[in-house]
């Protein structure tokens, strides 16, 4: 991979919207209320933690798109793979914050991990994939946190 101004350019970009989409929806689609009230595990972190979580991990999100649309290009299966999972990963929060359904978020975040896992397995730069492996421990934890909050609230 050669450095130049042109993929300089193009990681601005990559940082600009996946961060920029991140935290637009994180902004407008707030826990709120109905969230608070939902039982929750012992493991819960605190909310302050999301905000600089989800941060880091859209960076490295956006450091291993960039990565691999150099390395393979946007026809790649990685890329598409990098897509899907960024579309998943932009779905889970109004679907689990917005409109309240644990149960679809959960089966989301299955599919985003899922994902993930074959983005790892199948990208060939390994700046990419290792920038993908505190993105997958972290839904590791946020996927356990999901069912967790579907089982203590079955039938709520």
């Amino acid at each position: 991979m050669t450095a130049s101004p042109t993929n300089y350019t193009s990681l601005v970009v990559f940082l600009v919207v996946v961060l920029g989409v991140g935290f637009t929806i994180g902004l407008t689609i707030q826990p709120g209320e109905w969230y608070e009230a939902l039982a929750k595990p012992w493991f819960t972190p605190p909310n302050w933690l999301f905000g600089p979580a989800w941060t880091l991990v859209y960076i490295l999100i956006a450091v291993a798109g960039w990565r691999v649309t150099i390395s393979e290009g946007f026809n790649s299966t990685a890329f598409r793979l990098w897509m899907t999972q960024m579309l998943l990963n932009w779905a889970w929060t109004p679907v689990f914050f917005g409109f309240h359904k644990v149960g679809l978020g959960l089966f989301i975040i299955l599919c985003l991990l899922i994902t993930v896992i074959a983005f790892m397995r199948k990208v060939t730069d390994q700046t990419a994939r290792w920038c993908f492996g505190p993105y997958a421990l972290w839904l590791c934890y946020a996927t356990s946190l999901n069912a967790a909050i579907f089982i203590l609230n079955w039938g709520r």
